[in-house]
């Protein structure tokens, strides 16, 4: 048997960091996605044990402020694209809003630790977000544009094809035939 299990990304990383933090006995506040305070000093050896428990699941102890920044980006951006109401929201005014720094700046430092442009991980997020939705099935490829603040389906249809090879109606094809077979 198959199932296809709608989940909230933010609310599995929180469960798993409250999860791990609790088993380490560290008092922490959860100060926004992917930022916690810890209440007390933690020893070089608590650190590294905790940094060592998180490591295999994909969560890492960011400690140059560059990186940080980088990764209070890529947060802002996966929660951006992830809004049920984004149309309002022109990215750069977004970043620059939420993180306090100009765009410009925000660009810079993100290309010169990434060695990408913010550019090109929203549209990797974007198209991350459509592919969620088209499995879910309970939306048009024109609503899914739409949601995505593209100005049309072509335009998510060539940025889909771009990214993954293949274009938004065949991925649901491949998809609806998965399903099929599952029967």
């Amino acid at each position: 048997m198959k199932l296809f299990i709608k989940f909230d990304i933010n609310t599995i990383c929180s469960l798993f960091l409250k999860h791990n933090l609790d088993q380490h006995n560290v008092n922490f506040t959860t100060l926004g996605f992917g930022e916690i305070e810890i209440s007390d000093n933690l020893d070089a050896n608590a650190l590294e044990a905790l940094k060592n428990k998180l490591s295999p699941c994909g969560f890492e102890v960011v400690e140059n402020q560059k990186s940080v920044l980088v990764q209070k980006i890529k947060d802002a951006i996966i929660e951006l694209v992830f809004m049920e109401d984004n149309n309002n929201y022109k990215s750069s005014v977004f970043l620059a809003e939420k993180l306090n720094h100009s765009y410009g700046y925000l660009s810079n430092v993100f290309s010169e630790v990434t060695y990408s442009s913010i550019e090109n991980f929203i549209i990797l997020q974007k198209i991350e977000r459509a592919k969620q939705l088209i499995i879910i099935n309970e939306m048009s490829l024109t609503e899914i544009a739409f949601l995505l603040n593209y100005s049309s389906v072509a335009h998510l249809s060539t940025q889909f094809k771009n990214t993954t090879g293949i274009t938004p109606s065949a991925f649901q094809r491949i998809i609806k035939k998965r399903r099929e077979n599952l029967k």
